[in-house]
């Protein structure tokens, strides 16, 4: 499959990045996802949203094939996401955990490079094209002048920036992140976010994201995905899901909506 073809066989099909269909885990007796079943647009960026526990990350690593599920089943590309081989998968899916730890001893170029890990492997040369795909990242990751910076000395900001410039550097066509901003203040927030979606907009990139706020969802995603205790409740675009209703299901408290002063999207709050 070549970069940003999408199989041709059926129109709904070919829309797809991702589709989980029934897929349930249970772990020590404990059911973690119950009959799943979501559709990922290609091209689009997508939030998870729900409560703590509700299995968004649990989802998401199913999603990376870095837990496998009980039951059901996961597509990507319109294939099943197991039928591709490690290293292909890699190519085309970059997955974002939430700890992914300081990158100590690391400049950013170094952190970076190991985004073409997937395409030379452990005892492969390290190419003129595999140099190129770092400094591109770089550059539109705007980092460059904290390349030779050690990623340790950089802020939260920058630091989430140069690990998003590493899955960039691996060149997939979707990515999978895992609450990127859950400790970043609001301005950080509001700097990868921003990354994210130029990204997405730039480089055509299909992207599922785990995120807590509701209104940064809205404000950053074209669908919004929510889950309550392991089972989805509610989706759609921003505007469909943020309705009193659903919200009041997803998060258990009473919540309203206004329209927001500036943009044409709604605004979430606590009534």
């Amino acid at each position: 499959m070549t970069r940003h073809q999408w199989p041709a066989q059926d129109t709904e099909q070919s829309r797809q990045a991702f589709r989980v269909e029934a897929v349930g885990l249970t772990l020590e007796g404990r059911a973690i996802l119950t009959d799943v079943t979501l559709d990922f647009v290609a091209g689009e960026i997508t939030a998870l949203v729900g409560h703590n526990g509700s299995g968004k990350s649990t989802l998401l690593k199913i999603m990376a094939r870095q837990q496998t599920q009980n039951s059901g089943t996961v597509h990507y590309a319109g294939r099943p996401a197991a039928s591709f081989d490690a290293r292909a998968f890699s190519r085309s899916v970059a997955y974002l955990p939430q700890d992914v730890g300081a990158g100590a001893g690391m400049t950013v170029r170094e952190l970076v490079a190991c985004g073409r890990y997937p395409w030379h492997g452990a005892l492969g040369r390290f190419t003129d094209r595999d140099r190129q795909k770092v400094e591109e990242a770089i550059a539109l990751t705007h980092l460059d002048d904290f390349a030779d910076r050690l990623v340790e000395t950089l802020s939260g900001g920058e630091r989430q920036r140069a690990w998003i410039a590493m899955l960039v550097a691996q060149d997939s066509e979707c990515l999978l992140l895992d609450e990127p901003t859950s400790a970043l203040d609001i301005a950080h927030q509001m700097e990868v976010l921003s990354l994210v979606r130029r990204l997405s907009r730039e480089k055509g990139l299909s992207v599922v994201i785990v995120l807590h706020d509701i209104n940064m969802a809205a404000r950053f995603c074209d669908r919004i995905h929510a889950l309550k205790h392991g089972k989805v409740v509610a989706g759609g675009t921003p505007a469909e899901l943020l309705q009193r209703e659903a919200l009041e299901n997803i998060y258990g408290i009473a919540m309203d909506v206004m329209p927001h002063p500036a943009l044409s999207i709604p605004l979430a709050y606590v009534s």
